[in-house]
């Protein structure tokens, strides 16, 4: 039950977005244990000087495809899950979108079951009255 932000420059088409949600969405899927129905996804874009970041920090050099990926999950993966999926989702993501695999940061944060309510004001798992 993961819950994906994905941040990125102004200019992107429709086209993209939607290619990079899918390819984000589908590693998920591939190495994560998420269900194909499972994708919860919000998309920011930043107009210049919203979305700052060191074009050589552990890495680089980034460019202006810079993108940021966080992502909250419901549950603790494995250090090789999540190596898994960051190699699946930067191969996805060339693919799809020809973005550079420098151009990529994830970051992972897990949670509880019961701090999701996914509508009703249930907490997750609870039956409906």
């Amino acid at each position: 039950m993961p819950f994906v932000r994905i941040s990125v420059l102004q200019g992107r088409s429709p086209q993209y977005l939607q290619a990079l949600s899918t390819a984000i969405h589908q590693a998920l899927v591939d190495t994560f244990d998420v269900p194909p129905s499972d994708r919860f996804q919000m998309i920011h874009q930043h107009a210049p000087g919203e979305l700052l970041f060191d074009r050589d920090y552990l890495g680089g050099p980034r460019s202006d495809a810079f993108t940021l990926i966080a992502i909250t999950a419901g549950k603790p993966r494995s250090d090789s899950t999540r190596r898994a999926f960051y190699q699946t989702l930067v191969k996805r993501l060339h693919s799809a979108v020809g973005l550079d695999p420098e151009d990529v940061m994830v970051v992972i944060n897990t949670t509880l079951a019961q701090e999701w309510s996914f509508g009703g004001g249930r907490v997750n798992g609870e039956e409906r009255p």
